[in-house]
């Protein structure tokens, strides 16, 4: 296994989090905005965890809703380095969406999130050495 596959792998980070009122909108289903949140929290997690270096989000791509996830849902949170280049990484984060009180699982949401690693004068540098 390659030194980056590795890295990829030691990298993945997964949350959990519970889709509480004040994470909803007024149609009682996790809001977008707060969605995107945590995916960009989990994916910086990831990208630094994966460079350990300072990282900045430069862009999103593609992000896809493709259910509503409901207030009283547990939801998963899984990022992993999806491509490497000189300075930057993408990470692909997925939401699981769990009912709280029984198995059902499905995947609701995909997102891409594109960091660059920088130094102390906020330049780009190598991801990884």
């Amino acid at each position: 296994m390659s030194n980056i596959e590795l890295l990829k792998d030691q990298s993945e980070t997964r949350i959990f989090k519970a889709v509480f009122p004040n994470t909803t909108n007024h149609y009682d289903t996790l809001f977008g905005g707060t969605t995107l949140h945590m995916m960009d929290e989990a994916s910086f997690i990831c990208a630094t965890r994966f460079s350990r270096k300072k990282v900045v989000t430069v862009s999103t791509d593609k992000i896809d809703f493709t259910k509503p996830i409901p207030q009283g849902s547990i939801v998963e949170l899984i990022a992993r380095v999806d491509k490497v280049g000189r300075s930057s990484c993408v990470v692909k984060v997925d939401i699981f969406m769990e009912d709280m009180y029984s198995a059902q699982r499905e995947k609701v949401v995909t997102g891409y999130f594109t960091f660059v690693a920088i130094g102390d004068d906020k330049k780009p540098v190598a991801i990884v050495d």
